[in-house]
């Protein structure tokens, strides 16, 4: 029996003819139909032997042949049958060049002698019965379900938001074949029982368009999503409210606005008086139930308590995202609006602008979740006066900024949820963007899990 490999496997027993795993080396092989004929007798030694030969012709071009050769059949369940041992006498030895072992010396002998050697097939009765392992086990094949089960849509603007809401998912399907009249890219998984498509704007591309086209693509190519979430970092104004880095806001309806309020969108008029236009619809009811309903878990509710922190924690456990941590390096400061220090000199500690509030306990676990208006639009927000001054044009209550939300609210029913990563001020910097991006992918995770599957089908 010549496998059909470019190596070989030396398989058959030693002189006392006990055959354990670590009697197979993976240089020759030498498997002729007295060993085979001796296996058949001892289950567990069958076992062994598949067991022992699987980790040696994993990695061989072809490993069909013991199939072949042995006409052991594999069967659907991916394991294979004992059907039919008996090897011709014509089987071919492979043995390295100057050695014999004591099986294939008793074997000789045993020719010389003119013995047959009686061969016996195996009965009947454990023909149907006895199944082994042709490998050692491997990752089940995922397949993509079908595009009518992805309900939830995610949508992200960067790259390390993209990021950190793939490390929410408890499963991650095969990526979907490209298809050239879609420039969107998505990221398919599970959260808990839903099906969650991820999707992030082009790189270099940000602002109330761009978002659009994605949510566009998305439902297009998803038409069994029935709501959805733009998740991602944003500026926060801590005028209204103790916003700190790294706190999650939540468009909510407040006051006059829905949630979220388009501030550049409007007319200029005489005297350099501004008139804001357009309306921007309110997430859908059944999103705002589901935020009650977490806003009371939140309410000391031993039996559904607050979950977000428990998901921040994924990125605790995990070496390769060791930056969407808290960055314990780095100092939460807020300046005064007065405080207008070019980009060069963006360590002014010293300049006594700094607000005094109190510290908040050094634990993960204090983020806040704010609920209220969120502002959208297609500028940077880089400077404390005009950002305290577009919140007093607004009544007061906004609670952040952010760049795509204005675009897809009308026509992409959703709740959007901003990590804060800056105050909108000249010190605006990068060096707790991950962080804010890890804890809002944790809420909206626990956002999800609060939902019940029949509440999102079609």
């Amino acid at each position: 029996m010549i496998p059909r490999t470019n190596a070989s496997v030396q398989l058959c027993p030693k002189e006392n003819e006990v055959l354990q795993a670590s009697d197979f080396t993976a240089r020759t092989i030498r498997m002729d139909h007295d060993s085979v004929y001796w296996l058949t007798h001892d289950d567990k030694l069958f076992e062994n032997f598949l067991m022992g030969m699987s980790r040696m012709v994993h990695d061989y071009e072809d490993a069909g042949w013991i199939f072949d050769a042995t006409r052991i059949t594999p069967v659907e369940d991916n394991s294979i049958r004992l059907t039919d041992m008996h090897v011709s006498d014509s089987s071919q030895l492979l043995g390295s060049p100057g050695t014999d072992s004591a099986h294939t010396r008793k074997r000789k002998s045993s020719e010389q002698d003119h013995e047959a050697i009686p061969r016996r097939s195996v009965p009947p009765e454990r023909e149907a019965t006895h199944q082994y392992s042709l490998s050692a086990p491997k990752p089940p094949q995922l397949s993509i379900p079908a595009i009518e089960e992805f309900t939830i849509g995610w949508i992200c603007a960067l790259p390390f938001e993209g990021a950190a809401a793939v490390a929410m998912l408890d499963e991650k399907f095969p990526a979907l074949l490209r298809n050239p009249h879609c420039s969107t890219m998505f990221t398919l998984g599970r959260i808990g029982p839903h099906k969650v498509v991820i999707a992030c704007l082009p790189a270099g591309r940000y602002g109330t368009s761009p978002a659009a086209v994605v949510a566009n693509d998305m439902q297009h190519k998803f038409p069994g999503i029935t709501m959805g979430f733009l998740v991602g970092i944003g500026g926060g104004v801590p005028i209204a409210r103790d916003v700190r880095l790294g706190d999650v806001v939540v468009s909510q309806p407040d006051m006059e606005y829905g949630g979220v309020v388009q501030y550049d969108l409007g007319k200029a008029e005489a005297a350099g008086r501004f008139v804001r236009t357009g309306h921007l619809n309110n997430p859908p009811g059944f999103l705002l139930s589901l935020l009650a309903e977490v806003q009371m878990n939140h309410r000391h509710d031993r039996e559904n308590p607050k979950t977000y922190t428990n998901h921040m924690q994924r990125f605790w456990s995990r070496e390769d995202m060791k930056e969407y941590r808290k960055p314990l390096d780095k100092q939460d400061v807020l300046f005064r609006q007065e405080c207008r220090h070019y980009p060069w000199r963006r360590e002014c500690l010293s300049c006594n602008q700094v607000v005094d509030r109190p510290d908040r306990p050094e634990d993960f676990s204090t983020v806040k979740i704010h609920y209220g208006t969120i502002a959208s639009g297609n500028q940077v927000i880089k400077d404390g006066h005009k950002r305290d001054k577009i919140v007093r044009d607004l009544g007061g209550q906004v609670l952040c900024f952010e760049m795509e939300a204005a675009g897809l609210v009308n026509s992409f029913p959703c709740l959007v949820v901003r990590g804060i990563s800056d105050y909108c001020d000249p010190h605006k910097n990068d060096g707790w963007q991950d962080y804010a991006a890890g804890n809002v992918a944790a809420f909206t995770r626990e956002l999800l899990l609060t939902i019940q599957p029949k509440d999102v089908a079609g």
